[in-house]
C-alpha cells in the first residue's frame, strides 16, 4: 500500500524550497528546486509516491500550481493573510517555511484559498489590466488639468477632455510656455491611447462565450452595468465555492466584523478586508461611456 506524502512548498521567484513529510510528521526529504518549468516538471516526475501538496498564494504561485497539479493527489494554496504560523515565527527561513506548510497540510490546518481555473484567470488578468489602464488615463486627465492650473489658464472642467474643446483651448494658449503645450499634447495623446486600449479590452471580454450568459444575467439587475458585471463575474469566479449566502456577503465586504468573548459581543463597521479589484467599479472613474 502506497503511503501518502505531504509536501510543503515555499515558492519564490528563482527557487522553490520543499519539504516531504509522512503523515506522522517524519521528514522524508527536503531541498530546493529551480523555479523553472522544465526543472519543476522533472522534480515532480521523480516523486513516485502519491502526494498532497500545499503552497502559500503569492505572485509566483499560479503557474507553479498549474504545473504541479497533474502530479499531485491533491494540491492546495494557502491564504497568505491567514498563515500566521509562518509570518509570526521567531525563526524564519525557506526550509522552516516549507516544513511548516507541510505540517499545516498534514494536520488539516491549512487556511485554503480558492484557486480560479486557468481560463477564468486569464480573463480576470485582462480585466485587471483594463483597470490599470483606466487609472493611468485618469492620471493623464488630472495632469492636463494640473498643467493648466499651474500656468493660470482658465478652462471649463466639464468640457476639458472633449476632443474639440481641447483642440480649441490649445490654439488659444498664447502666454503659456511651449514646454507646457508639449506636455499637454503628450498627456492628451497618452490619455487617448489608454482610452482606446480599455475599450478594446472590454469588447474582447464581452464577446467571450464563457462569460456571455453570466454577464447578460448580471447586467439585467437594475444599476449593474457591463463593467460591474464583468468585475463580479471574474473576481468571484464560481459562486458555488461559497458555502452560504453569508460567506459570499462576507467575501464581498458587506458584513460587519463580529467578536464575542466572555459572553460579550461586539460588532464593528462594515469590513474593508476584500479584494481591491471588487472596489474598482465603485471607486474608479469610468471613461468611454
Amino acid at each position: 500500500m502506497n503511503v501518502i506524502h505531504y509536501i510543503g512548498l515555499d515558492v519564490h521567484k528563482k527557487s522553490i524550497s520543499y519539504c516531504v513529510k509522512t503523515v506522522a510528521g517524519e521528514i522524508v526529504k527536503e531541498g530546493k528546486v529551480a523555479a523553472d518549468l522544465a526543472a519543476l516538471t522533472e522534480w515532480a516526475e521523480k516523486h513516485m509516491q502519491p502526494w498532497r501538496g500545499a503552497m502559500e498564494a503569492t505572485l509566483f504561485s499560479a503557474w507553479i500550481y498549474d504545473t504541479l497539479k497533474p502530479y499531485a493527489v491533491q494540491l492546495e494554496m494557502g491564504h497568505p493573510a491567514r498563515m500566521k504560523a509562518i509570518t509570526c515565527g521567531k525563526k524564519k527561513s525557506d526550509k522552516i517555511d516549507a516544513r511548516t506548510i507541510a505540517d499545516l497540510l498534514r494536520c488539516n490546518l491549512l487556511p485554503v484559498c480558492y484557486v480560479m481555473p486557468p481560463g477564468l484567470r486569464d480573463l480576470r488578468r485582462l480585466l485587471r489590466y483594463r483597470s490599470l489602464v483606466v487609472r493611468e488615463s485618469v492620471r493623464m486627465q488630472n495632469k492636463i488639468a494640473g498643467l493648466l492650473m499651474e500656468t493660470g489658464t482658465p478652462f471649463n472642467k466639464e468640457k476639458l477632455h472633449g476632443k474639440k474643446y481641447f483642440a480649441q483651448l490649445i490654439e488659444t494658449l498664447e502666454q503659456v510656455p511651449e514646454s507646457v503645450k508639449d506636455l499637454l499634447q503628450m498627456s492628451r495623446s497618452a490619455m487617448e491611447m489608454f482610452e482606446t486600449t480599455q475599450k478594446r479590452l472590454v469588447k474582447q471580454l464581452l464577446v467571450n462565450p464563457a462569460l456571455a450568459q453570466r454577464i447578460e444575467r448580471l447586467a439585467g439587475i437594475r444599476g449593474v452595468g457591463e463593467i460591474t458585471a464583468l468585475t463580479w463575474a471574474l473576481e468571484i469566479g464560481d459562486p458555488h465555492r461559497f458555502h452560504s449566502n453569508a460567506d459570499a456577503m462576507s467575501y464581498c465586504g458587506l458584513t460587519a466584523a463580529w467578536r464575542m468573548s466572555a459572553d460579550k459581543q461586539q460588532r464593528g463597521p462594515i469590513s474593508d478586508r476584500l479584494s481591491g479589484c471588487l472596489l474598482c467599479p465603485r471607486n474608479q472613474k469610468r471613461i468611454g461611456g
